[in-house]
């Protein structure tokens, strides 16, 4: 099914019309709500982010000077509230001091490079990494996450026991390398994710995908 990728694509897209994610009014916005939707659902985080623009804190500079407490209250609707302002705060102090908060100065990296820095950041997985070099960074990376190894492990694609990199080289391998393609092709896999391809119940046989599984 490898090479059939492309008529998945095609699948979801006529089933679900283009998502535009990420949905934020900056790269900066995207970078913030690329951790604070770790764990929790994005409604969630909408409140959080709505909250900060309320207090006019959407601001690298500002967000860094607040007190942790203070952030943490902001952001509770994010949940793990206090973690993620930890998470906030580690964030913050490298695209200060390393990237001086410059996002064109960010893209002219390569990819690799940026990758390896994010993850060196404290609170930051490959998820979240990607997807901010995706997302905010317009990086060719594929982000994978729970709803992508669900769907790829039950099409036999993948191995259940999987790791993030081995589901990630199946895109990388098979997909023509575009920011456009990445972005559009992985938030319609959230979206079967959550509304067939679910972990308990799943739609299957009204699945837009259930006539190539069946091939």
């Amino acid at each position: 099914m490898q090479n059939k990728l492309p008529a998945v694509f095609k699948k979801l897209y006529a089933a679900f019309g283009p998502q535009h994610w990420w949905p934020a009014e900056s790269d900066f916005e995207v970078m913030l709500g690329a951790i604070l939707t770790q764990n929790t659902s994005w409604s969630n985080v909408e409140q959080a982010i709505s909250n900060l623009k309320k207090h006019n804190l959407l601001d690298p500079h500002k967000l860094y000077a607040l007190p942790q407490q203070k952030l943490a209250l902001l952001i509770r609707s994010a949940g793990y509230y206090n973690l993620k302002a930890a998470r906030l705060k580690c964030f913050l102090g490298f695209f200060l001091n390393d990237c001086l908060a410059d996002i064109p100065g960010m893209r002219a990296k390569g990819a690799g490079v940026l990758r390896k820095q994010l993850l060196a950041v404290k609170g930051i997985g490959p998820e979240t990494a990607d997807s901010i070099l995706l997302y905010a960074l317009k990086k060719p990376v594929f982000v994978v996450d729970a709803y992508t190894k669900r769907i790829l492990g039950r099409h036999g694609l993948v191995s259940p026991q999987a790791e993030y990199h081995q589901v990630q080289d199946f895109f990388m391998r098979h997909l023509k390398k575009n920011v456009k393609l990445f972005n559009e092709f992985h938030a319609l896999l959230v979206k079967l994710g959550k509304d067939y391809c679910r972990k308990q119940n799943p739609k299957c046989e009204v699945c837009p995908l259930w006539s190539i599984k069946r091939a």
